[in-house]
């Protein structure tokens, strides 16, 4: 599968006044899969910005009404997404002007549709990786420097990997899913092993190892806290 081809979900708005332009841009755009909304002008473009999802927008400097400088310069203070503007040769003092307020790349007229592609392709690839980063991981546990995922299986204190027993690890990860909650040691047990609790002093070994594992100083815990007569709770970080 083509790079365009599998990045269908992405929105390109394409800014600009001259029509012939913005409809080749449009036409090979669509043609390597991505959904194209357009502007005449940068007033349009702010228009479509509040109607629509737009994950990146191709803009051109010079335009009436609203040019590329100051349509990017509103757009920036609400939306963090690529822009790459258009410029004509004459315009380097405004195409400088244009990055220093916020805009990703340029590209200088004329430009060939594969070399306008590659920048888009670029800049979506890097936009993607900044938003990823930003999601929340819902299987990646973070607690202060404690940091549990399950999906591998991992865990870690302080970026240096910890090893734990598979018991250890399902009460751990347990407590780190509920920080700030006290579990007693017959829930712990029972949600554990999946068995009535008869006997959990072992609850309490287990306890014990893992604060060993993932404790600076075990006898005064950063994480894994006893309370007195209740039970044991991950303690939540600021």
């Amino acid at each position: 599968m083509q790079e365009g081809k599998a990045m269908e979900m992405n929105h390109v708005l394409v800014v600009e006044d001259d029509k012939e332009i913005r409809e080749g841009v449009k036409i090979y755009l669509k043609s390597q899969g991505y959904e194209v909304y357009e502007a005449a002008d940068g007033i349009e473009g702010l228009k479509v910005l509040e109607k629509e999802e737009i994950h990146l927008a191709i803009v051109d400097i010079m335009m009436p009404r609203l040019d590329g400088i100051r349509m990017t310069m509103k757009l920036r203070e609400k939306y963090d997404f690529p822009v790459i503007m258009l410029s004509a040769k004459s315009e380097e003092v405004d195409k400088v002007m244009g990055l220093n307020i916020g805009a990703d790349d340029y590209v200088t007229k004329p430009f060939t549709p594969m070399e306008l592609m590659a920048r888009v392709n670029s800049q979506l690839r890097r936009y993607r990786k900044f938003m990823e980063r930003l999601a929340p991981r819902e299987n990646i546990h973070v607690i202060g420097g404690l940091e549990i995922n399950e999906d591998t299986v991992e865990v870690s204190v302080d970026g240096e990997p910890v090893r734990l027993t598979p018991i250890e690890y399902k009460i751990l990860l347990l407590l780190a899913k509920n920080p700030g909650r006290v579990f007693s040691s017959e829930e712990i047990y029972e949600r554990v092993w999946q068995e009535k609790a008869i006997n959990t002093d072992t609850i309490m070994v287990h306890v014990r190892n893992i604060r060993e594992k993932i404790e600076l100083d075990p006898k005064n815990p950063k994480y894994l806290k006893v309370v007195w007569g209740v039970g044991y709770k991950i303690e939540k970080q600021g």
